[in-house]
């Protein structure tokens, strides 16, 4: 039979790393889960588990956390763990320092702490060791010592075929050796209104009243009678959990119902149940002959899963005159509520429902094929309506009609001789209708893939007068229209709009899109319920309901953690709705999950740093404690942080955010794993923190751990010293350097500089040599300038007195005439005017004279003063008056003096004396 369960986490072999087989469950105060294995002693911390091997590699067959110990029992071995700085634990054997010679194949199976006491009960021994003087004492048994019970402050044991016992002053004493209590194995005893309430294995419960044993008269007996029971726990409500041989786990009230079973049908990894333990935050442990589960059996969902597949997925539900009645894929199922019995499907009905509605006390079906009224288990479908119905909705005024939405538009159902029939199709509109109201005087739809319309029909609702559709609003998937709170609400992953009739547009609502972020999204469909007037809606985490404040009448919205894990519907069709009291259902893919918002409580909850490792490239992982500060080496730079918060809730989502001071100032984005590898981190000094948060909680604690990386070897001091030295070595070296090499280069300026000044002295002398020269040229050009006028001075003085003789000659007075003609011929031949001119030739044209001697030493006076003339580039008509000669005369002496210079015939006399 199906039924709603809790939630249960299970953990196979493969999960926690050891044996399939376990035997002991208990916790501690920092609330890590320790269970005895077959192979050993594992931890769970919320997030990883550890396993710790066997002392002496027996089976593990109890534990128990006291105070800050964890005691444990195995094959001829008992003894506590501890942590060391590390945060490992290890083993201290009590019973090899008590020096305890054990039974033969002696085996521990329970552990219990009274005072300062601790108990190691075995099949023929209870060992009790005292802790504040390491003593112990033995109670010996002939017969098997099946289990070991505490009782208030008490401890009681059964002897096989003798009865109950009750230790004082650590010696056995007999409560009661009743024959039903010789002949049945115990599995508990409780108290019970200053009475014994011991349960068997195979018999139920009895009361002991001094030596009077009744059997408990209660509901559950005949059920108890056919199932074996190994282990049982009264959890702090008073109700009992039930470990069976065979049939998993019962809850059986306080007052002796059995309120649920949970076997491998219902979720369980195996039937056997070694042991039972309820933790801090009332979740059940079992040690089951194949793994560990973990039931929460306070958590505010439980879960009801159709794992034959005859219901299928859920559309829609509604509570109705005491039955639920479930709308899906399949068909419509019911059953009682609150009542374990199988769904049943309503006859009529075998298509895809897609809503319930209860209108003026009669139930509504919107399915496939039409429209269907509902009563108890059989459907009668109303007539003419040939599409599928989508919803039902009332006219307001209007109490014998009712507004529908179909596949192909808006039809009319009324009310006629008390029946239900169809009216009409409302003409002008034919969209799929499945998200409509009736507002303002109105019929508002909304179409996924074409918008939002305002339609207006006429009185009788028989056909569109005006269709208005809304321009701001164009495809937009997954969203709803719907009526709340007398206001016509829009919805999608923009938010949600309130329509304002004044401005006949749909405005964005702060208040009320707070039911989902955008970044958070997954449907705009919002659901109303009349019965709780609360406003409901999905998110990708939450399940988010909006409900008015009874003090200020203001929209509040509430969040609760809905975790990914949870089964859901599909997108788009989510549904809820109102049980009873605070308990909700919604439709699932496979069934449906039930929320009872009473069950929701605000914990606490802290993270803690479990490990701490170091690694250095190439090298094994090294645990570091997280009590010490540290100081890692530099190639050490490779650190790992393991973390938890110890939440067995198998729906509440734990994720973590870290920071690292000093690399990583900001949070990171939350993650859902418990560790974090920082690579190559450079040297400085680190702090880590880190924070969880638990469904929607944040834990009330940052945990932290402050690390500094070392420097790397060649910036430790010695390095730094060693570098400071060489750099003032270097820059003495450096210095002497430079200090040579500016000695050089100041010689070398100073060699340069002498030398460009004997230089520029040089180049002083040569420009006054040039300004010598200058000078010297210029005196020659003036001696020149004066033999030329010196020259021409006597061309023009022989040229005037030639020219006074030949006219003396024309005259008649002979005589007197021809003593002046002597005197001009004594002017004319004057060789003081040649003396003159050879000294101004001389400073002209220095030596010349001389070395046309030295070359032709033949030539007279005269052909010397014929070369001065052709020197100086006089013509035959120029060199003839200097002569006093004719010009013809000339031409002979120059063809002489050419024959007495020995000149070939083709070369210029000229250009010769010129050359020389």
């Amino acid at each position: 039979m199906a039924q709603e369960r809790p939630p249960i986490d299970v953990f196979s072999s493969k999960d926690y790393g050891a044996e399939i087989q376990n035997w002991s469950i208990s916790q501690s105060k920092e609330k890590n889960i320790y269970v005895a294995n077959n192979k050993g002693l594992l931890e769970y911390n919320g997030a990883n588990w550890q396993l710790y091997l066997s002392p002496n590699e027996t089976i593990m067959r109890s534990v128990n956390v006291i105070d800050n110990l964890i005691y444990t029992g195995c094959n001829s071995e008992f003894g506590y763990w501890q942590r060391n700085h590390l945060g490992l634990l290890y083993y201290t054997s009590l019973s090899e320092s008590l020096e305890i010679e054990f039974l033969e194949e002696e085996e521990f199976w329970n552990i219990i702490s009274i005072d300062d006491y601790i108990l190691f009960q075995s099949l023929k021994r209870i060992y009790i060791y005292d802790k504040t003087n390491n003593t112990y004492n033995v109670i010996d048994s002939d017969t098997i010592i099946y289990k070991i019970f505490k009782v208030d402050q008490s401890i009681y044991f059964q002897k096989t075929k003798d009865g109950i016992f009750k230790i004082e002053n650590g010696k056995p004493k007999l409560v009661s050796n009743n024959p039903i209590l010789k002949n049945n194995r115990l599995v508990n005893i409780f108290a019970k209104e200053g009475k014994l309430l011991v349960e068997t294995e195979n018999n139920g419960f009895y009361i002991l009243d001094d030596n009077s044993l009744t059997k408990w008269s209660i509901s559950a007996n005949e059920t108890l009678s056919k199932v074996s029971v190994f282990r049982s726990i009264q959890l702090r409500d008073g109700s009992f959990i039930l470990g069976t041989r065979s049939n998993g786990i019962l809850h059986l009230t306080q007052s002796g119902n059995i309120d649920y079973n949970i076997d491998v049908i219902h979720g369980l990894s195996n039937n056997t149940v070694h042991w039972v333990f309820e933790d801090a935050e009332s979740n059940i442990w079992l040690a089951l002959e194949n793994g560990i589960n973990c039931v929460n059996i306070k958590s505010p969902f439980s879960l009801y899963t159709d794992e034959e597949g005859k219901i299928g997925t859920v559309y829609t539900s509604l509570v109705f005159k005491d039955y639920l009645y479930l709308g899906t894929n399949q068909g419509l199922f019911y059953r009682r509520v609150d009542v374990k019995e199988d769904f049943q499907l309503v006859k009529g009905i075998r298509e895809a429902v897609w809503s319930l509605t209860e209108i003026n006390n009669t139930l509504f079906c919107g399915h496939d094929t039409g429209t269907s009224t509902v009563n108890y288990n059989t459907a009668v479908k109303i007539n003419g309506i040939l599409q599928g119905t989508w919803g039902i909705k009332p006219i307001a005024g209007r109490d014998d009609l009712l507004l529908q939405g179909n596949y192909d538009g808006l039809y009319i159902i009324q009310k006629l001789n008390n029946k239900w029939t169809f009216k009409n199709k409302i003409e002008g509109f034919d969209l799929s209708s499945k998200y409509f109201e009736f507002y303002d005087n109105h019929i508002f739809v909304n179409h996924e893939y074409k918008g939002v319309f305002k339609i207006k029909v006429d009185d009788d609702f028989t056909k569109v007068l005006n269709i208005d559709k809304d321009s701001d609003i164009g495809k937009e998937l997954n969203s709803s229209l719907i009526k709340y709170n007398n206001e016509l609400l829009y919805s999608h992953k923009e938010g949600v709009f309130k329509y304002d009739e004044s401005k006949s547009k749909f405005i964005k609502d702060t208040i009320l899109s707070t039911l989902f972020k955008k970044d958070d999204y997954t449907s705009g469909k919002l659901m109303f319920n009349d019965k709780s007037n609360m406003l409901w809606g999905f998110s990708k985490k939450d399940l988010n309901y909006l409900y008015l404040s009874k003090l200020s009448n203001i929209p509040k919205v509430n969040k609760v953690s809905f975790s990914k894990s949870l089964p859901r519907g599909l997108t788009g069709y989510e549904n809820i709705s109102h049980i009873r009291g605070q308990k909700y259902l919604i439709g699932t893919s496979n069934g449906f999950v039930i929320v009872d918002l009473d069950k929701l409580e605000k914990q606490s909850f802290l993270v803690s740093i479990n490990s701490i490792t170091k690694q250095s490239i190439g090298s094994k992982a090294e645990l570091v404690s997280k009590k010490e500060k540290g100081v890692f080496k530099n190639e050490e730079n490779n650190i790992e942080f393991n973390y938890s918060v110890a939440d067995f809730e198998k729906y509440l989502n734990k994720e973590y955010q870290f920071q690292l001071e000093g690399m990583y100032p900001k949070w990171s984005s939350w993650s859902s794993n418990p560790f974090i590898i920082f690579k190559n981190l450079p040297y400085g000094k680190y702090v880590f923190k880190v924070r969880a948060r638990v469904g929607n909680t944040i834990t009330k604690n940052i945990e932290s751990y402050s690390f500094r990386i070392g420097r790397p070897w060649y910036l430790t001091n010695t390095m730094i010293a060693g570098y400071v030295f060489l750099a003032l070595l270097f820059s003495f070296i450096l210095h002497n350097v430079y200090k040579r090499y500016y000695k050089q280069q100041r010689e070398k300026l100073l060699l340069k500089t002498t030398r460009e000044l004997e230089l520029k002295e040089l180049e002083n002398k040569q420009q006054l040599m040039r300004f010598n020269n200058e000078k010297l040229r210029q005196d020659i050009e003036n001696k020149n300038r004066e033999l030329g006028i010196s020259t021409m001075s006597l061309i023009k003085k022989n040229g005037f007195l030639d020219s006074i003789k030949k006219e003396l000659l024309n005259a008649q007075d002979g005589k007197s005439i021809k003593q002046v003609i002597k005197i001009i011929d004594r002017n004319l031949n004057n060789s003081d005017d040649w003396h003159v001119f050879e000294e101004a030739f001389n400073n002209a044209d220095k030596d010349f004279l001389k070395k046309i001697k030295n070359v032709h030493p033949i030539l007279t006076s005269n052909d010397l003063r014929l070369c001065a003339y052709l020197r100086l580039n006089l013509s035959s008509k120029e060199i003839a008056p200097l002569l006093n000669i004719s010009s013809r005369s000339v031409e002979v002496k120059r063809y002489r003096l050419r024959k007495k210079m020995d000149l070939p015939h083709e070369t210029s006399l000229t250009d010769y004396i010129l050359e020389i």
